[in-house]
């Protein structure tokens, strides 16, 4: 079972995930305080660290950099009311793999930790856009021959998947039919040799394309 920490200032907020992670994973431990969490995340060595973004004391970009910096096995979320492209960007830079808002469903948590867990990038559909854009300006263009494969659509399906949107979901930003985004993601799958949507996520995120 996936070991998680907990990281946020607000008890009634943790008391509520505790409880909804419970029968899902091994929260192992819980602060409310930035050099609390640090001590204890150094200790107990968690798989994953859902972390709040701001708390006092450097909030969660102080916990991510500490940690990241002797330890990045470690794998981080934040979770945060902020839907701010700096916020997001901000944490991402510090060695966050994920970043999704406190609106999101007790299901849909639990999902984006196992995904952080085995290796994934996970964002908030919205807050995708902002990780993409920020390191677009950046990175220069490099010839991906793999990538270079693909139709121009069957990129934009990509890019829409590796968001984290469902078929239909991509179907409908796309005006295409959800048997179209299954036709592509089928095609994108058999010219990448991947075998899952997850490891097309894992794929795009290592390629900077979500």
């Amino acid at each position: 079972m996936t070991s998680v920490f907990l990281v946020d200032d607000h008890e009634l907020f943790l008391t509520g995930v505790r409880t909804e992670l419970q029968n899902h994973v091994e929260v192992v431990g819980w602060a409310s305080d930035v050099d609390d969490a640090i001590a204890a995340i150094r200790d107990l060595v968690p798989d994953v660290v859902l972390v709040d973004v701001h708390m006092p004391g450097g909030g969660g970009l102080a916990v991510v950099k500490n940690i990241s910096a002797d330890d990045p096995d470690i794998r981080f979320l934040a979770l945060s009311v902020s839907d701010k492209a700096e916020d997001v960007i901000a944490m991402i830079r510090a060695g966050a793999r994920g970043y999704v808002t406190k609106s999101i469903s007790p299901t849909e948590l639990v999902d984006a930790i196992s995904r952080i867990a085995n290796g994934d990038a996970v964002f908030s559909p919205r807050l995708a856009g902002f990780v993409l854009d920020a390191f677009a300006e950046s990175a220069p263009e490099i010839a991906d021959p793999e990538l270079d494969q693909l139709t121009a659509r069957e990129r934009e399906v990509l890019r829409q998947i590796a968001r984290g949107y469902t078929y239909k979901q991509v179907a409908t930003r796309l005006s295409i039919s959800v048997k179209t985004v299954e036709t592509h993601v089928s095609a994108v799958l058999r010219k990448l040799q991947l075998s899952s949507r997850y490891e097309l996520a894992r794929w795009a995120s290592d390629r900077r394309i979500v």
